[in-house]
């Protein structure tokens, strides 16, 4: 058996003290008066009175005289225990206080030597009780231990169920810690995986682009200056759109494309406009347009634009075809050029892969839906992201 200290102050303590304080000086008074009704008149009385004020002063005394330390504990609570121990043995009627010094002794004392001071307790109820009965009665040789064991058993249960539900209280706690870094982790690391999706969606996209057209008005500036400047045009064209999307990354809104209430139609509309790209994009819809959430616009326009530079860098392609379809509970985006194609199975030249194709799966899968890439050396490629319009 262990000793459970209090880590903690507990709310019913107070009012527990308050019970075991009132019913201390209820007996003690109650066995003085006794004694004084019963014997008028004995020499020993003013012992008993000055042993019953003494020990009432001390019992009052005790948050000052136990205060801090263990040593002063202790030695405040054998003061008190030797005090009614002489009362006792002036007095056998005094030994009803021994009651709230069994819980006293509990709370102060280690485990094992609390239950040797119940078992000194519990031996001077029996031996005084038996003083004042005429003759020998079994129930006050077997009553007072047994009520002794069953509090003291009561009082240890508490204690210890007490301090299972602070380890478990503590448990949860650190617990709900945890919990709640892993969850600041895993929202930075998908904050940080949506912010790379869209920069390489956006800005290196644009980036490429405007590097391509730069180089091809480079060569052209002195055979073909007109077309250069087109070039020149378009590049920064594509800056200012650029650092308006820098501009939303800092501000953490939407895409520029929807500014003003403008919805997905329009904002493929005008990237597949000839001063947008330097390839011809035919766009078409199919169904009846229907609102669509925030995140499945920004994602789709995301893809578009994505698989758009990727086919103006890589895929040598004339024309594009970018196919928005409403199929009632799905809605299904289509890219389709006519360029050198690849083969989707087959490892990138040089073994690394970009982050274009990871990224749009990484959105499509984020909104329950999926990605398929049809295309072979020569033939051309397919893309198409298709979104579930329901929750998944």
């Amino acid at each position: 058996m262990q000793h459970q200290p209090q880590a903690a102050p507990d709310p019913d303590a107070p009012w527990l003290e308050a019970v075991m304080h009132a019913a201390f000086f209820l007996l003690l008074g109650a066995s003085l008066v006794r004694f004084l009704i019963r014997h008028p008149g004995e020499p020993r009385t003013p012992w008993i009175i000055a042993f019953s004020v003494a020990l009432a002063l001390l019992y009052v005394l005790g948050p000052v005289l136990g205060g801090p330390g263990t040593g002063r504990r202790f030695t405040w609570l054998g003061a008190v225990v030797a005090s009614w121990v002489v009362l006792v043995v002036l007095a056998p009627s005094f030994a009803w206080c021994a009651v709230p010094l069994f819980y006293t002794g509990l709370r102060t004392l280690p485990a094992r030597a609390s239950l040797v001071l119940v078992a000194l307790l519990t031996t001077l109820v029996v031996a005084a009780q038996l003083r004042l009965a005429e003759g020998f009665d079994p129930n006050l040789v077997f009553a007072p231990p047994a009520v002794a064991a069953i509090a003291t058993a009561v009082f240890v249960h508490t204690q210890r169920q007490a301090a299972r539900q602070r380890a478990l209280i503590d448990d949860l706690l650190r617990t709900r810690r945890e919990l709640a870094a892993t969850e600041r982790r895993e929202g930075t690391l998908a904050e940080r995986q949506r912010l790379s999706m869209e920069i390489h969606d956006t800005l290196a996209q644009g980036l490429s682009s405007q590097q391509m057209l730069l180089q091809a008005a480079d060569r052209t500036w002195d055979s073909d200056a007109e077309a250069a400047r087109r070039h020149v045009r378009t590049a920064a064209d594509i800056a200012a759109r650029g650092l308006a999307e820098a501009r939303r990354f800092v501000h953490d809104l939407a895409p520029p494309q929807f500014d003003g209430g403008a919805g997905l139609e329009d904002a493929l509309r005008a990237l597949a406009a000839p001063e947008s790209t330097t390839v011809s994009v035919r766009f078409h819809v199919e169904g009846v347009p229907v609102p669509l959430p925030d995140r499945v616009r920004s994602a789709l326009l995301r893809i578009a634009q994505g698989a758009l530079a990727n086919v103006t860098e890589h895929a040598a392609a004339t024309t594009v075809a970018l196919t928005l379809s409403y199929l009632g509970d799905q809605v299904v985006l289509d890219i389709a050029d006519d360029g050198r194609g690849f083969d989707p199975g087959a490892a990138p030249p040089g073994g690394a892969r970009g982050h274009g194709l990871p990224a749009m799966r990484a959105r499509v899968r984020q909104l329950g839906g999926t990605l398929t890439i049809e295309s072979a050396p020569g033939e051309g490629t397919v893309l198409s992201a298709s979104v579930p319009l329901e929750t998944p």
